[in-house]
């Protein structure tokens, strides 16, 4: 079974006021965090890893060592902003028909309770029964390259949403909700929609501690029923979207394919859960028109996530920052050489070039030959030939535009069809990001900020925190930051928070088994329990804590 291993915050909800007049009196809009900025975003993907003066006179043996810091190195580039705008509205929108003050809501939630009590034959008519309720979500297709930053762009704007809100009052009236804004799954290896329906359950009990999995996900359970209890639980929760990872894996799957695309119809048409598919150029077979519901499960258009071209301004912005992440004896300036040699050998693919500039290095320290420890084309040459040669095929491929060669490694498939033309970029966009990346690295609250970043990313990494979000782990790394001098050394700064976070991680996960954990989710579980420890009736007790209104005073 796949585990979800992303996790967000868990919230109070806070209602904030709206610009829009649409998103207003929606709780589900309110609770969310105002609608983000640019430099929201530039800040989410601005990773420079620190390498100090200090650093680079290291020892060899510690410098090895200190140049893996750079795989956390992110550059904000402008296809990250279209994500983000795009996942913006999706969500947004995709709560516009599914208001919990609505009563169309709570009828939704009454015809899939209805349908459930009748699951033999309930898939059938789903679609039919739920069809006269609108809904505004769209969904989203992500498609590109392996290795390209999908996935670690999506997560990271995930994160910048809470994940679970849990509603108590809305406008001084009892509303009890618990609304989940986003929940992430990888599709499974085999295409199994069963397996898939599976990660759903598991992805909700582990936020909520409930037991979905136990209860509808058994083995003699037929898929359909699944499907039905998953929509159903995606309604009740409000689910804000679904992210579904690696969506080539259908390719596997025998039967399921269609099946599983007119399940996300289903579930965004129907439902109204928007959801975001993302998978390698693989993954294109699968919106060729084979399937009916194809266009329909992108409703929202896709977004080619092409490599970065030579000649474009992102892809000098981005090898220029990465640049700077030297820890050699001697700095290598780059020229139109080495950087003709370093498009060359990683063709734009952005986690090819991060290895290549880290493997190279590595082999520059090391390298007898090379006193100077200089990058030059003749080592970046050899690293790509000898510690890269598993991927030397697919980079042929691209290099050549061997469209036959493309064929056989499909996760590099990108200029196919209507992909054929380059997804340009903006160059005045990007030039608007590039000053203001270049104004902020020379304020102290950016060297902080990259501090916080570089250090938490680093610290979360070694993977043992178990019971920590990754917004807990960077707000101990920012308290332990802005209470050192700028000047405190990187390692010294390390040592000091991992055992902070050791102590964090034991509090928490104490704290986990004291914590009932039906009480925060489940309120009426625990207004059960108040009502059997004061022998009460529990009608006096939901009454007392306003869950039973005074018919008298409501009808008078």
């Amino acid at each position: 079974m796949t585990n979800v291993v992303l996790k967000g915050n868990f919230e109070e909800a806070e209602y904030k006021e709206q610009m829009l007049s649409e998103y207003s009196r929606n709780p589900f809009i309110e609770a969310l965090p105002p609608i983000f900025d640019e430099d929201d975003v530039l800040e989410r993907f601005m990773v420079t890893p620190r390498i100090t003066t200090q650093d680079k006179q290291s020892a060899t043996n510690i410098r090895y060592h200190v140049l893996k810091r750079i795989k956390n190195f992110i550059q904000p580039l402008p296809i990250h902003f279209e994500v983000e705008r795009r996942l913006s509205t999706l969500i947004r929108r995709g709560y516009l028909a599914r208001n919990p003050l609505d009563k169309t809501f709570l009828e939704r939630i009454r015809v899939l309770h209805q349908l459930r009590e009748d699951e033999e034959d309930a898939h059938r008519y789903i679609d039919e029964r739920l069809n006269y309720i609108r809904s505004t979500a769209d969904s989203l297709s992500i498609i590109g390259i392996s290795g390209i930053g999908k996935t670690t762009a999506i997560e990271r704007l995930l994160l910048m949403y809470p994940q679970v809100i849990k509603h108590e009052q809305y406008e001084g009236e009892p509303f009890n909700r618990t609304q989940i804004v986003w929940l992430k799954i990888d599709c499974p290896y085999d295409g199994s929609l069963s397996t898939l329906c599976k990660s759903f359950f598991k992805a909700i009990d582990d936020l909520l501690g409930t037991r979905y999995l136990e209860k509808f996900g058994y083995l003699n359970r037929v898929t359909s029923t699944m499907l039905l209890h998953m929509t159903s639980l995606a309604s009740m929760y409000g689910v804000g979207v679904l992210v579904i990872d690696e969506i080539q894996h259908l390719l596997h799957a025998k039967n399921d394919q269609e099946e599983m695309l007119n399940f996300f119809v289903t579930l965004s048409n129907t439902v109204g859960v928007p959801t975001v598919l993302i998978g390698t150029s693989k993954a294109q077979q699968l919106f060729k028109g084979n399937f009916r519901q194809a266009r329909r499960a992108a409703s929202d258009g896709s977004i080619i996530w092409d490599r970065m071209d030579e000649n474009s301004e992102e892809w000098d912005f981005f090898l220029e920052t990465l640049w700077e992440l030297q820890c050699l004896k001697t700095y290598s300036e780059l020229t139109d050489d080495v950087k003709k040699t370093f498009y060359d050998e990683c063709q734009g693919i952005t986690s090819v070039a991060v290895n290549l500039f880290i493997l190279a290095q590595e082999r520059a320290l090391y390298d007898e030959a090379n006193e100077d420890e200089k990058l030059t084309p003749r080592v970046l040459k050899k690293t790509a030939k000898n510690d890269m040669k598993i991927i030397q095929p697919m980079l042929n491929a691209i290099r050549k535009n061997d469209l036959r060669a493309m064929y056989k490694y499909e996760d590099i498939m990108i200029n196919l069809d209507e992909l054929m033309q380059n997804h340009k970029k903006s160059t005045e966009y990007e030039g608007r990001i590039k000053e203001a990346m270049k104004e902020r690295k020379n304020t102290l609250a950016y060297k902080r900020q990259e501090l916080i970043e570089g250090l938490s990313e680093e610290v979360a990494a070694i993977g043992i925190f178990d019971a920590l979000t990754p917004s807990d782990i960077k707000e101990a790394t920012k308290k332990l930051v802005e209470n050192s001098s700028i000047e405190t050394d990187y390692n010294l700064l390390k040592t000091q928070l991992i055992p902070n976070l050791i102590e964090l991680n034991e509090k928490v996960k104490e704290k986990k088994v004291q914590a009932v954990p039906s009480n925060k989710v489940l309120p009426l579980l625990d207004a059960r329990e108040k009502a059997l420890k004061q022998k009460k009736h529990m009608y006096e007790v939901l009454k007392e804590n306003g869950y039973i209104k005074n018919l008298i005073e409501e009808f008078h």
